[in-house]
């Protein structure tokens, strides 16, 4: 497809998406979802999300994490350029950040990043949405893009070599950045969270292209729609009722009050552990003792947050002014 089309089947793909893979309890929370302006990137849209994931961790993660745990995405869609940011106020030496820039080519521009990422370290991955493998428990036939064809376009089925023959054809470029500053557990994490990345891309753009004839005719207003009923029902859906989700198409904020990223996060990630971690005032902290954070009792405390480019396990450097 085109990456003027991708506009609509990019928000219909994330909502749909989240929508599926949320349940009672773990899931994707909608926070917020509004309209943003930014001097440099202009007219965009700002979304707030919290998802619930402590099922699908591995069990050595599981471990050190407490049993109500979040992760907090927030994300500035300026399409055909974005900015998403995960953090963790539990882990707050965690991070990801990922750039993503949508072209009409067949992922033959090899210097996309290089003013945001000149002086990284990366690591190049093709992902191609027809022939790599994904996991078997994500696997469906009506969502194999060798299988499914499109009775709107009259686009696939996808054979080995696709993308040397279809037209139109795009490419959604990601500068994926993993930071996890913790001794013993750095490399592990980091690895593991880029194949999560790697894989959830791969799923979710299989999806938005065999989901095609759902979106294909729809307009911005009525995927505007589809997003708004379709969080709202997914936050029912793990538990959660908060007032209703507003879609607006004029900004709530000037972008004088609140400021978005440019290439790297300018929202400064918490360092400070939650309140319920916080050593008592009172309580004087003996100087030789490491900085250490202590988890609390579950049983005490139930209240408690496309191919592809990433990086190494360098933090991405903030683009001087």
């Amino acid at each position: 497809m085109a990456a003027a089309q991708y506009k609509i089947g990019q928000l219909y793909m994330i909502s749909k998406h989240s929508h599926e893979q949320s349940d009672r309890g773990e899931g994707v929370e909608v926070v917020q979802n509004e309209p943003f302006e930014d001097p440099h990137h202009g007219n965009g849209q700002f979304t707030e999300k919290r998802v619930y994931l402590n099922s699908k961790l591995p069990s050595w993660a599981r471990a050190v994490v407490p049993k109500i745990f979040y992760v907090t995405e927030k994300a500035w869609n300026y399409y055909p350029y974005t900015i998403t940011e995960y953090t963790c106020s539990f882990l707050p030496k965690f991070s990801i950040h990922i750039e993503t820039k949508y072209e009409d080519n067949k992922g033959s521009n090899n210097s996309i990043f290089d003013n945001e990422a000149k002086d990284l370290e990366r690591e190049v991955c093709f992902i191609d949405i027809a022939c790599d493998e994904i996991p078997e428990r994500y696997y469906k036939e009506s969502e194999d893009p060798k299988h499914f064809k499109s009775e709107k376009t009259g686009r696939g089925q996808l054979r080995e070599g696709w993308r040397d023959s279809h037209q139109p054809i795009m490419c959604s470029y990601k500068l994926v950045t993993v930071k996890f500053e913790v001794w013993g557990l750095q490399t592990r994490v980091e690895q593991f969270v880029h194949k999560v990345v790697r894989d959830i891309l791969l799923i979710g753009h299989r999806q938005a292209f065999a989901w095609v004839d759902e979106w294909y005719d729809m307009t911005m207003d009525e995927v505007r729609e589809f997003e708004r009923a379709t969080q709202e029902a997914t936050n029912k859906k793990i538990g959660v009722f908060p007032p209703a989700i507003s879609i607006s198409s004029m900004p709530l904020l000037p972008s004088s009050v609140r400021s978005a990223p440019s290439s790297a996060p300018s929202t400064p990630l918490s360092t400070d552990a939650p309140e319920f971690l916080s050593l008592p005032k009172d309580r004087p902290r003996k100087k030789s003792a490491p900085e250490t954070l202590t988890l609390p009792d579950p049983e005490k405390k139930a209240t408690l947050n496309l191919p592809v480019t990433h990086s190494s396990d360098k933090p991405c450097r903030p683009k001087s002014e």
